[in-house]
């Protein structure tokens, strides 16, 4: 999925963080460029680059607390609002408990969402 194919340099295919399964951070996260997640977060996280940013929530992830970001695919749990700039990918394994807004939404058979969604039209 990532570096593969034509997509080389877009914000998709580059992660340039990474929070690692067993790993929990207690406090707020700013990023630029990619963040993989596949540990735990107790505290909000936010790309501090705009468009460009991608979060990536493994089915192991999982965040609390409210989360900014332009692009996110996700297969773990989110605890807490959600904001998505651009494009949000909810996996079969995702679970978000809070309210979720985005431009772009793909949702996959056994993804769960308690909240309102809510479109960010042009």
């Amino acid at each position: 999925m990532f570096g593969r194919g034509k997509r080389g340099t877009s914000p998709h295919s580059r992660i340039d963080g990474l929070i690692g399964r067993g790993v929990k951070v207690c406090g707020d996260v700013s990023f630029s460029g990619g963040l993989r997640i596949d540990g735990e977060v107790v505290g909000n996280i936010t790309a501090a680059d705009g468009g460009s940013s991608i979060l990536v929530l493994s089915e192991h992830g999982r965040v609390e607390g409210s989360v900014s970001v332009a692009h996110a695919i996700l297969n773990g749990e989110v605890a807490g609002p959600l904001t998505v700039s651009e494009s949000l990918e909810l996996q079969a394994g995702a679970k978000v408990t809070g309210n979720v807004e985005y431009k772009s939404l793909e949702v996959r058979q056994g993804a769960v969402v308690s909240g309102a969604l809510r479109f960010l039209g042009e």
